[in-house]
């Protein structure tokens, strides 16, 4: 069925109520409604601010919230027809690709894809319903937009076998999905990071290109994402702490037949993969790191959601104190603080001897991408940077899966291949749109 045909099924809105605002997916929200509330107290609110500010860049959210308004379904009624939903216009909603909705408080997955109606009017976006994997979408009202596709790796199609990873405090889950076919680079393993906030299903993604080289897939799980045991103080280290979960990975890895792994890490995945080969005696089995959207400044990160969320400039930089500081332990909840200065991957540039693949949207909203692009500037023996465009973070693969499937395949080929022990090449790396 042509482009033409979708659109015709959806000439008219499903809705025919007035406009309604659209409302913000910033993961920090909880941060802007207080700043919005405290706006006019000036200095006496600050101290509350960095507060919670503070809190929130450190501590798990159990429950994401489900901040897209789902307006109608309607089924397929027959083998040429498809299903369709329509839903609230957000920065997410209308970007091209393949996601995820979740709803019901994440007992309901759907497979969201193309767009076929844009209604600016009424402010709502009309997409094609794939596949609804779990829960009852007629009866949805609100939803969290993903970006993991899959939500485990049957629905993906894989073979795979649950594994455990022995780690602090327990037992980790882990997918491990072993190659179809045999090739020379079947005793290198991928393992796949994923960030904050988010779960092991989001390094699925990854695992097209597994499958194509003949490396397997281990799909780990690290403390404080609602799978792993928590961490004893069940805060965020933002990778200065997790770092030992990703070991305990590499090290079951090589107990079970890898010689070398490529680290994939997702956001916060990648801050805890570049922690890894920084501090970890198991480092010299990481052939590379294929890093995602990642966070190499983490302070660049925070100024980035202090500005979106309106936080006075003196409450970030007291939040920032405070997660840095002894004397924030009380308020931040951490065990120990936080040294920015070696979560920042632009002054560190020189310490890095691994070769890494950089895939970046210029329009990531969450994780801005000049740092990824200084990095790849001082660091150009190893490091290769790809530029994506229009995709959210993290979701470069959902926006353009055959572009960056391409690059990833073309980086592990020249990269395993042993042509060079540096950066490997990839043509237009720094330069590619």
């Amino acid at each position: 069925m042509g482009d033409n045909n979708l659109r015709n099924l959806v000439g008219t809105p499903f809705r025919d109520t007035q406009n309604h605002g659209t409302k913000r997916t910033i993961r920090w929200s909880a941060v802007g409604a207080v700043t919005g509330a405290l706006a006019g107290t000036a200095l006496a609110a600050i101290p509350t601010l960095a507060s919670i500010f503070a809190r929130t860049v450190v501590t798990p959210e159990p429950h994401p919230a489900e901040d897209v308004r789902i307006y109608r379904y309607r089924p397929s009624t027959d083998t040429t027809t498809p299903a369709l939903i329509e839903l609230a216009i957000t920065s997410q909603t209308t970007v091209r690709g393949q996601y995820a909705l979740t709803f019901h408080e994440n007992q309901g997955v759907a497979r969201v894809g193309e767009i076929v109606a844009i209604d600016r009017k009424h402010q709502t976006v009309t997409r094609v319903v794939e596949e609804i994997y779990s829960g009852d979408l007629s009866r949805a009202v609100r939803g969290r937009w993903a970006g993991f596709v899959w939500p485990t790796p049957h629905e993906a199609g894989y073979v795979y076998q649950d594994v455990w990873i022995p780690v602090d405090n327990g037992l980790a889950p882990a997918w491990f999905i072993p190659p179809t076919r045999q090739t020379q680079f079947h005793d290198t393993w991928i393992i796949t990071v994923h960030g904050r906030g988010s779960k092991r299903n989001e390094g699925l993604r990854m695992m097209g290109v597994a499958q194509r080289m003949g490396m397997p897939g281990l799909l780990v799980s690290y403390r404080n994402d609602g799978e792993a045991p928590d961490a004893r103080d069940k805060r965020y280290g933002l990778g200065a702490t997790e770092w030992p979960d990703i070991e305990a990975a590499i090290l079951y890895a090589l107990n079970n037949g890898a010689s070398s792994v490529v680290l994939a890490g997702y956001s916060m995945g990648a801050a805890v993969s570049l922690q890894l080969i920084q501090r970890s005696a198991l480092a010299r089995y990481v052939r590379g790191l294929v890093l995602i959207g990642p966070v190499i400044d983490w302070l660049d990160v925070l100024r980035h959601q202090a500005r979106i969320n309106r936080v006075p400039h003196p409450a970030g930089k007291l939040g920032r104190w405070l997660i840095e500081s002894p004397w924030g332990r009380t308020i931040t909840g951490l065990a120990a603080p936080l040294d920015f200065r070696q979560l920042d991957w632009v002054s560190r540039a020189a310490d890095l001897t691994h070769p890494m693949l950089i895939l970046h949207s210029q329009d990531d909203d969450f994780v801005p991408i000049g740092p990824s692009e200084e990095l790849a500037h001082k660091n150009l023996r190893y490091v290769s940077l790809v530029r994506f465009q229009q995709a959210r973070h993290t979701r470069e693969w959902n926006v353009d899966p055959v572009r960056f499937e391409s690059a990833v395949l073309t980086w592990l080929h020249v990269l395993l291949s042993g042509i060079s022990h540096d950066r490997p090449s990839l043509p237009g790396a720094i330069s590619a749109e």
